[in-house]
């Protein structure tokens, strides 16, 4: 499948790669974002192609793009607690006006619809690991609810546009991701640790680092989403990694790749933080034939190459490992 495309949260981390992934594979790619938590330097080797072109703009407001579209990825929102504390409205408005609007486009262009959705939708998951039929346990007024709901009613007005008017749609529940690009001061615990190993500051543990996730590199993520894109089916579909580590393993882990001499503190827990996260991946494997490559120590280290040629200037010495 090839054609034009139009990706919303294109300066994003995700959205970055995945234009610069759909262009290696002959799309031509329309990159919309506001730019609250993206980043022009993400794409700003993409701007000398030319089928590529850059829309500053929030999607919450009426989107036009105009000419055909072949299809519409969704990827706009502030993705990591620390954005969507910050920026809270703006984040059920993407999930909400965002996900109206981009739905809206594609009918117009009868172009396939995807969303990004999320594994926050599974909240702090009474069943281990999460399938795809599962409900959830979410807190519907908590601090993360502004994220977790948005991306849950978003997920219910994609199956609106599917049922109502017949709209093409694919939904992918994307877990941890990490990798090059996902911007230091993020606040997710990857970029977090890196940004401390490298300074050799303390690295922050909330909790006791006994919590589970599960941490897909980029080039996974974004080959399982393109797969489910190209598939005929519908969703949602989980693409994350199986891979079971705590916290705890995970500050260790950074440590020893960035070969730092940083210790590790702990600080409280935030409310409604998930005990664990592991995505059942039946669906992904059977269906489109995929599941991840990359094991944590490979992707940690193709990760710290890019954190420490970005941070190594502002600490202002050199940095090896």
């Amino acid at each position: 499948m090839s054609g034009r495309a139009v990706v919303t949260g294109g300066a994003g981390f995700i959205g970055s790669h995945l234009c610069r992934r759909m262009l290696e594979r002959g799309w031509e790619v329309v990159a919309i974002d506001n730019l609250v938590t993206g980043r022009l330097s993400n794409i700003e080797d993409l701007f000398a192609q030319p089928t590529f072109t850059f829309q500053h703009h929030n999607v919450s407001d009426y989107v036009h793009v105009a000419g055909d579209i072949d299809a519409v990825l969704h990827f706009a929102s502030p993705a990591s607690p620390r954005d969507y504390l910050d920026h809270p409205i703006a984040t059920l408005k993407v999930g909400g006006l965002g996900t109206h609007n981009l739905l809206g486009l594609a009918r117009a262009k009868h172009a396939r619809f995807l969303l990004a959705s999320t594994s926050e939708v599974y909240g702090d998951p009474l069943v281990h690991p999460q399938p795809e039929s599962y409900w959830g346990n979410v807190n519907p007024v908590g601090l993360r609810s502004v994220y977790d709901e948005a991306k849950r009613f978003a997920e219910a007005m994609t199956m609106a546009y599917h049922r109502a008017h017949g709209l093409d749609v694919r939904i992918v529940r994307i877990f941890n991701t990490y990798g090059p690009h996902l911007r230091p001061g993020d606040g997710r615990a990857i970029p977090n640790f890196m940004a401390q190993a490298i300074a050799g500051d303390p690295i922050t543990i909330y909790g006791d680092g006994l919590q589970t996730r599960s941490f897909t590199y980029i080039d996974d993520e974004v080959e399982g989403i393109l797969r489910l894109l190209e598939s005929d089916w519908i969703g949602p579909m989980n693409i994350g990694n199986p891979e079971e580590h705590t916290i705890l393993e995970l500050a260790h882990a950074v440590i020893d790749t960035i070969q730092s001499g940083s210790a590790i503190v702990f600080e409280p827990l935030p409310a409604d933080d998930p005990k664990v996260r592991r995505p059942d991946i039946s669906l992904a494997r059977e269906v489109l034939g995929w599941e991840p490559k990359v094991r944590l120590r490979e992707g940690l280290a193709r990760t710290a190459v890019w954190y420490i040629a970005e941070l190594a200037p502002a600490l202002g010495r050199h940095v090896s490992r």
